[in-house]
């Protein structure tokens, strides 16, 4: 006998999305160092995932981890404040990752008058703080996890 998966209900959805949007506030996440930040991040979605890994949530958890990073690329972007640090932080990770983006689009990121959330919607930004890039974990901070892949490895275990 198959048993239904069913996702968990919308109001728990809302509910995680709550939680991550407090710990995620650019008041408060920003005024803190990203080790930090991220461990409480991680420890909220790999609790919540562990909870409720019986459902169904896969279509949930690809949209849920976009809008994550999201929220997480402009904290990081909060935290850099100036635009020159912004430029030379996105300068440097552009070299590491050899990405080939201009010192002018940079530029325009580091530079432009939108506010921080507009501003970390660019495909500059998206690419050089990509999911890869913020998976990695360094001695002073632990990477962000990714839902939907912890997701399927717990699923995977269970199975």
């Amino acid at each position: 006998m198959v048993i239904p998966s069913r996702s968990p209900k919308d109001n728990r959805k809302a509910k995680l999305y709550d939680k991550i949007r407090e710990l995620l506030c650019r008041k408060k996440a920003a005024a803190q160092p990203l080790s930090l930040v991220f461990t409480k991040v991680n420890q909220v979605v790999r609790g919540w995932i562990n909870y409720f890994k019986i459902g169904g949530m896969k279509s949930f958890l690809i949209k849920f981890s976009q809008w994550l990073r999201h929220k997480v690329r402009v904290v990081i972007i909060k935290q850099w404040k100036l635009p020159k640090r912004i430029y030379t932080n996105l300068m440097r990770i552009n070299k590491v990752l050899k990405c080939n983006f201009s010192d002018e689009d940079i530029h325009k990121i580091a530079n432009t008058r939108l506010g921080w959330y507009n501003r970390s919607t660019g495909h500059v930004i998206n690419f050089l703080l990509s999911p890869k890039v913020l998976g990695i974990s360094k001695a002073d901070r632990p990477g962000l996890v990714d839902p939907l892949k912890y997701y399927l490895t717990r699923k995977e275990l269970q199975m």
